[in-house]
């Protein structure tokens, strides 16, 4: 995993969360940036939120077990602040 590669996902996830965390293109751009580093941590767990702001339970929690993660109680923007702050740990 490049520190590149996950910076460019935090910054991705960062303009999600801008938007409030809708599908869309930001969304879109956060799942294909996870997609092309699948098995890699960091990246499935990002995809798993991306399927829980989907709706995607049972999706996001395939990705939460490929991550070695569980899903958040909380809500989607205080998972982000969780994962930013250790994401950004990694850089």
């Amino acid at each position: 995993m490049s520190k590149q590669n996950l910076a460019d996902m935090i910054g991705a996830l960062d303009c999600l969360a801008a938007a409030g965390f809708a599908v869309g293109a930001e969304w879109q751009a956060v799942h294909e940036i996870c997609q092309a580093h699948e098995g890699e941590a960091p990246f499935d767990w990002g995809h798993a939120l991306c399927h829980r702001i989907e709706g995607d339970d049972w999706n996001a929690d395939y990705w939460y077990r490929r991550a070695g993660k569980r899903r958040g109680s909380g809500t989607v923007a205080e998972e982000w602040s969780v994962m930013k702050a250790e994401l950004a740990a990694h850089l």
